[in-house]
């Protein structure tokens, strides 16, 4: 009994060492949003149907692939402003290739994941280059989770269009 015990209490103490590190981090607030944003935003490309990539509710609007690319690229864009650095090159998917846009938004996630965490109140106290012009670190962030989840919301009322009901909120 008194090893459960034990083996209970290390298990809450590392939990509320990693929550608390993430926390007390000064990127750590934004890291903790970060995973729901990514994971939600690729379970709505992947539920949207192969040969309805091409789907666009207007005539000016984006293709739904369309949308889930620039969903993509700006987040590349954003996470290196943070950096002060270029984006990287990625393939260019066709934004009816179902496999390579969702491939190509993962990636865009994993891409800021490795950056986000990592942020120093430097970094996010100064200014940045960013799709949105020129923006203080925290701006940068605020501004980059603001975009993906207008975007995703367009993506959600496509999938509606279709019959498709939206992947629920993940927190």
């Amino acid at each position: 009994m008194l090893s459960r015990l034990s083996s209970l209490t290390l298990t809450v103490a590392i939990t509320l060492s990693v929550i608390t590190s993430l926390a007390a981090s000064p990127a750590g607030e934004y890291s903790q949003h970060f995973d729901p944003l990514a994971k939600l935003s690729v379970a709505v490309a992947q539920a949207m149907p192969a040969d309805q990539y091409s789907f666009r509710p207007h005539s000016e609007s984006m293709t739904f692939g369309q949308v889930m690319l620039h969903i993509a690229s700006t987040n590349y864009a954003f996470c290196a402003g943070l950096k002060d650095f270029d984006p990287p090159a990625t393939p260019s998917p066709s934004d009816t290739d179902k496999d390579g846009v969702v491939k190509q938004l993962s990636g865009s996630f994993d891409y800021c994941s490795s950056i986000i965490p990592n942020l120093t109140d430097d970094q996010l106290s100064k200014y940045h280059n960013s799709p949105d012009g020129r923006l203080l670190g925290r701006e940068v962030l605020l501004a980059m989770y603001v975009h993906v989840a207008h975007h995703r919301g367009q993506a959600e009322i496509y999938l509606r269009d279709k019959g498709i009901k939206p992947p629920s909120y993940m927190y």
